[in-house]
């Protein structure tokens, strides 16, 4: 992975307090593919420096950085976040069938009847669910609409996804807009 603006990366992961005497470290997985996480997998610093995995535990939730693996060395990693590319998660990263990556989702235009209800901001996991997080249309917002509202997106209210075209049809999502 080349160095990059961690504008262009994305957080995957965090690594916590050192555990144990030999550079075992939290680790906090903050993507929906914990597969990628493997021993000989390299990450990005904030910094764009590589970091390669020595070792990971899923049972006790603990991860081992190569060289640092000493519990002096490994303290120098507390509270950094692990990035990656979204090339390298395109490439490493199965979707099932009527899938999508967030990354993808942000910046579609969401439309109710062909009619604009605003632009995805991000995607926010809230429990188990994830929500669009919209910025309603500056038509609608000049008519008194909220700013911007949650819409979850599941099958109650995602018609159809388009990436391709930048779209997502939905329905029911003016009355949640309008109670916002």
């Amino acid at each position: 992975m080349s160095k990059q603006s961690t504008k262009d990366l994305l957080h995957i992961a965090t690594l916590g307090r050192t555990v144990g005497l030999y550079g075992d470290m939290k680790f906090h997985d903050k993507s929906d593919f914990p597969e990628q996480f493997v021993a000989g997998a390299t990450f990005l610093k904030g910094d764009g420096k590589p970091l390669t995995i020595l070792d990971i535990n899923e049972a006790r939730g603990t991860i081992m950085i190569q060289g640092f693996e000493s519990l002096e060395s490994a303290k120098k990693l507390t509270n950094v976040k692990l990035y990656t590319t979204m090339q390298a998660t395109r490439e490493q990263c199965e979707l099932e069938e009527g899938e999508y990556f967030w990354f993808d989702i942000v910046g579609c235009d969401v439309y109710e009847d062909d009619k604009k209800l605003g632009v995805v901001k991000e995607v926010e996991r809230i429990a188990i669910t994830n929500y669009l997080s919209i910025v309603t249309d500056d038509a609608l917002v000049s008519k008194g609409a909220a700013k911007s509202f949650l819409l979850p997106y599941g099958e109650a209210f995602v018609v159809k996804t388009d990436v391709e075209n930048r779209r997502i049809d939905v329905r029911d999502a003016t009355d949640i807009l309008e109670a916002s």
